[in-house]
């Protein structure tokens, strides 16, 4: 359960912290208040795309935090956190994420920084966000299949079965590209042969691009370097005016001074050390300038050799600028390739005996699958039509169909999550046909069948329950009477989540245990959206708004606390 908000330079908010309760919340404001600022800022927190967009104008960073409470429920993201030794303290997490004007972003849990990616993975446990456009994803078959494969429970499973298709699809490669034209095989040998030739013959090794860089430097910079060395090894060894001869002369100052102040002898043994250490700076200085050579020779090797390199790179690295490891891997996969191909014929027996093994299994494991959704599809269908009963929608037919893939082979009929094409089917009418739901459903009823699948998924998340549910716009082309049994069923669903919902309607918001409002305003020449939990009283101005604009009316404000009363 999220118990705090805290939100600094983020789009129109400047800062704002905010408390939140068990239940139904609903989050309420005038049109462009930036209500979905709010939820927002929570998505983003929860490891959504952070982008420079979302700070605020005019300030160099966007923070969003939040303390988030986890029952016992809780067991996979209890399990996330415990691989990867996060602490827990009394239940409680500490969620933070920032977004800089670089673009950088960072994100911790607890205090141990974890990456998008893993902030996504572990908040999805805990989180469920029906955002503004999600309903959109009923529009489109594909995702059929995940709503039903959720309400089965046969994620881990089709996990597992893509795995095994994915396996038996990379052994039909490997297969295809060994049973190649005699032609294609023989000019195949040829180049990997010619390849393993050509960079065995060049004996490279690893990083001798970087070794004889490095050395084609030093010879062709060889009068600079020596001059640096030699006017160093002047300024240090010993001689009138020397570093050397200086610090001598100031060891032997400070030695008489110590005899009279025992507080300098600290001070002159560290400069009678520097004295050593520079004169052993000096004798290495030295060693080094007569090791100096500039060898002619040796310089034209270098570059005929690097020249030697730079071709090998181009054919088989991918770049001149990549490094001459790229050639001497590709030298041993070509040596792979070559043995592969050489006992093709023995290798493509034993690939096909796999092959067949693998299907079978597949294929054994996508029916098995096909038979679970049918199943469950029954089961789902007649939930989804009680719910939408529930939510105004009485005459409502809904079946989620499962059919085979086409095709005329098993092959054909298999893909990697099984052999099921899954879809939604819809009437909203009594009489008439059954049709594909995005052909047919407004957009008040593709909010309503969101809103039920999300509640017939929630009721089979038995041990892993998701804690918030948040509805974004949820009240899409609805109002009267649909919107009361709307609010009614949110309430109803509340009691075993805690729920967030942006609404227009006063007959939604009437049935929430807790209301915050969004408001915008102008401050100090800037736009800024404050956020803020309404009193009771509070509320029965805000309903009174929504219900007929005019806060204040004695109507609108009767009406406000009847609504509130029967909720």
């Amino acid at each position: 359960m999220l118990d705090t908000l805290q939100i600094k330079n983020f789009a129109l908010i400047d800062s704002c912290s905010i408390d939140f309760s068990e239940g139904f919340t609903v989050l309420t404001g005038e049109t462009g208040a930036g209500k979905s600022i709010l939820i927002g800022a929570l998505s983003f927190l929860l490891g959504g795309k952070a982008s420079i967009d979302q700070i605020r104008a005019g300030t160099k960073e966007a923070i969003v935090s939040g303390s988030i409470s986890l029952n016992k429920n809780c067991k996979d993201a209890f399990t996330w956190l415990e691989e990867r030794a996060i602490d827990v303290e009394d239940s409680t997490i500490l969620i933070r994420r920032v977004i800089k004007d670089s673009g950088k972003s960072a994100s911790w849990i607890q205090n141990t920084p974890v990456t998008r990616a893993e902030l996504a993975e572990f908040t999805s446990y805990l989180f469920d966000i029906h955002g503004q456009h999600e309903h959109q994803a009923l529009m489109y078959a594909q995702n059929h299949r995940k709503y039903l494969d959720s309400y089965a429970g046969l994620e881990a499973e089709v996990e597992d079965f893509t795995k095994l298709y994915s396996t038996l699809v990379e052994k039909r490669k490997i297969l295809a590209e060994l049973s190649t034209s005699d032609t294609e095989k023989k000019e195949k040998v040829m180049l990997l042969s010619f390849a393993i030739e050509e960079i065995e013959k060049s004996k490279l090794k690893p990083f001798e691009d970087e070794e004889l860089a490095a050395e084609e430097t030093k010879l062709l910079q060889y009068e600079q370097l020596y001059s640096d060395v030699d006017t160093s090894v002047a300024m240090v060894s010993s001689g009138e005016g020397t570093i050397s001869s200086l610090l001598k002369k100031l060891n032997g100052n400070l030695s008489r001074a110590s005899e009279i102040d025992k507080d300098l002898e600290s001070l002159q043994s560290r400069i009678e050390n520097a004295f050593y250490e520079i004169s052993d700076i000096a004798e290495e200085l030295k060693n080094y300038r007569n090791s100096l050579t500039f060898d002619p020779e040796r310089l034209r090797v270098i570059q005929e050799r690097n020249t030697e390199l730079y071709k090998l790179k181009q054919k088989y690295a991918s770049s001149v600028n990549a490094p001459i490891s790229e050639v001497i891997e590709y030298g041993e996969n070509a040596k792979i390739q070559l043995e592969n191909l050489s006992s093709s014929e023995e290798k493509i027996s034993l690939l096909k005996n796999e092959i067949k093994e693998l299907e079978s299994k597949v294929y054994g494991d996508a029916k098995k699958l096909s038979e679970k959704r049918k199943m469950a599809a029954t089961t789902m269908s007649k939930a989804v039509v009680e719910v939408l009963s529930n939510l105004g929608m009485k005459a409502t037919e809904f079946t989620v169909l499962v059919d085979l893939k086409p095709g005329d082979t098993e092959a054909q009929k298999c893909g990697p999550y099984g052999i099921d094409d899954v879809e939604f089917i819809f009437s909203a009418n009594i009489g008439s046909p059954l049709k594909p739901l995005a052909k047919i459903a407004s957009g008040g009823e593709l909010s309503r069948v969101m809103l039920a699948l999300k509640t017939v998924l929630c009721s089979v998340e038995n041990e892993n329950t998701t804690e918030t549910l948040v509805f974004d716009e949820i009240d899409t082309g609805i109002g009267g009477e649909v919107a009361v049994s709307v609010g009614q069923h949110i309430k109803e669903l509340s009691k075993n989540h805690q729920i967030f919902c942006i609404t227009h309607l006063a007959s939604i918001a009437a049935f929430a245990d807790n209301q915050i409002k969004i408001e915008k305003s102008l401050k100090d020449s800037m736009t800024t959206t404050t956020v803020y939990e309404l009193s009771p009283e509070e509320r029965v101005t805000e309903i009174a708004r929504m219900l007929s604009g005019d806060a204040f009316s004695e109507a609108s404000l009767e009406h406000a606390r009847l609504l509130l009363q029967k909720k």
